[in-house]
């Protein structure tokens, strides 16, 4: 059995994640992301695809985020129609996630159409609804830890990865005429001790392993993130404005709301309303209900009255028009939407009637990609281009990194250092260049371990025969 695989993307950078394996003659795509933040990588999402759509045989998803999902329904326009193998919870935010992404993309070209900014006459969507519908046919749920063939000699298990509801993380076993092999996937790993989410599943081995490194240079230095969004509330309210929260539909929504329940609670914070602007992330929230599987929230946290996505103070915004009303509240509210990194959504609607406000805050809880807005604006920029228009930054910027939920440099370590020997081969995939080569680097000192940090289109052969 030859193996050989293929770096479509999430090789040095966080986005865009596809990773394709040529298994003799069966060919399996795991992850199949859509590329954001830079122009330079947001193109790539319109050029032709760099294989056949239709010789990939399968795809492995490992969670549902757009950037490791979000090309899905563009492969499926274009040909692919395999099984597509994913969490049950993955399935279920997949209906919400990539319905929205498609109405998200209609939309933008439709108000780039009218308002004649775009470079096209006639600007397109990527894929739409229709194009969506036909990919969730595809999807093949199992459960974590329930082994399933998806060919004569490829078996495939998820383990919990503890990174948002449903996320995995991916055993592949190759089973030739002499022996077996294994290849895994980390896909995301979220944070230990993470008050909703279980902690990622230990792996003892693997003889191929790709590992993210999001945070591979970093720690995520807050100690208490819960202490420091109460700091980030009580200065927004001094300042008498309204304070700005992008924050991702799954999973930093749902955290971000646990602490302000919490913090509610404790009277540690004003009595203020907190807004929260994503029909997409009240969609998501209501999944929580129903995957009991993938956190460790109990009954008193969902279902006991006010549970803790029904607390008073929260008010969930469904209608085009509320949510446009919100831009007159002029002080003492907190208003959560989405997406998170400033890239599409209603929270763009927002930044541009409150960016140019000193009186107000914008507080960012996730990582920001580089050549997002939401990375922009952290990084300093005086003014961003939004609908056509420049757009001063006035308001008071502040971050918290130890809301992330991607695991820190020190919790990579830990997770990989639970091998019981090094893998073969070590990919150090979905991170910035310096992110990725400096974990790379501290895998190889501290565990020995045989790293490579990949280049977009690049190619490995990982077992010449089995």
């Amino acid at each position: 059995m030859d193996v050989r695989v293929k770096f479509l993307g999430g090789a040095q950078s966080v986005t865009g994640s596809k990773y394709v394996l040529d298994i003799d003659d069966f060919r399996l795509m795991v992850d199949c992301g859509l590329f954001q933040g830079l122009k330079e990588l947001r193109l790539r999402n319109w050029t032709p695809f760099e294989i056949e759509p239709a010789s990939v045989d399968a795809i492995v998803l490992t969670h549902a985020h757009i950037d490791h999902t979000g090309y899905l329904p563009r492969l499926v326009k274009e040909g692919f129609s395999g099984p597509i193998y994913c969490t049950e919870a993955t399935r279920d935010l997949l209906e919400i996630m990539l319905m929205d992404s498609a109405k998200l993309q209609e939309e933008e070209a439709e108000f780039a159409r009218k308002k004649g900014y775009s470079k096209h006459e006639n600007p397109q969507p990527l894929y739409n609804q229709k194009d969506v519908l036909k990919s969730l046919e595809l999807l093949q749920p199992i459960h974590f830890e329930s082994i399933i063939n998806i060919s004569r000699n490829i078996s495939l298990e998820f383990y919990q990865a503890g990174h948002i509801l449903g996320a995995a993380i991916a055993r592949l076993k190759l089973k030739g005429e002499q022996q077996t092999k294994e290849v895994v996937f980390s896909g995301d790993l979220g944070r230990y001790d993470n008050p909703m989410h279980e902690d990622p599943a230990a792996i003892k081995t693997a003889d191929i392993l790709f590992i993210e490194s999001t945070y591979g240079n970093r720690s995520n230095l807050a100690n208490d993130p819960e202490a420091e969004l109460a700091r980030c509330i009580h200065d927004s309210m001094a300042r008498k404005g309204v304070l700005m929260i992008p924050a991702f539909s799954v999973g930093r929504t749902q955290l971000i709301l646990y602490y302000l329940a919490s913090l509610l609670e404790q009277k540690a914070i004003p009595d203020i309303p907190v807004y929260l602007d994503s029909p997409m992330a009240l969609s998501v929230t209501s999944l929580y209900k129903k995957h009991n599987e993938c956190h460790k929230l109990d009954e008193f946290h969902l279902q006991d009255a006010p549970s803790l996505f029904d607390h008073p103070n929260f008010h969930y915004i469904r209608e085009q028009d509320r949510s446009m009303a919100l831009n007159m509240i002029p002080k003492d509210a907190i208003i959560i939407s989405a997406s998170g990194m400033c890239t599409g959504g209603r929270i763009l609607h927002h930044l541009y009637h409150r960016l140019r406000k000193p009186q107000d805050t914008l507080l960012f809880v996730g990582y920001q990609g580089k050549g997002t807005r939401g990375g922009r604006i952290l990084n300093g920029e005086s003014e961003i281009k939004m609908f056509g228009e420049l757009v001063p930054v006035n308001c008071h910027v502040e971050s918290i990194d130890g809301l992330s939920a991607h695991a820190d440099r020190e919790e990579l370590l830990r997770w990989a250092g639970q091998l019981i020997s090094p893998p073969k081969m070590t990919f150090i995939v979905h991170g910035e260049k310096d992110a990725s080569e400096n974990f790379a680097q501290l895998l190889h000192t501290q565990f020995g371990y045989n790293t490579m940090v990949p280049n977009y289109m690049e190619s490995y052969e990982l077992f010449d025969s089995i």
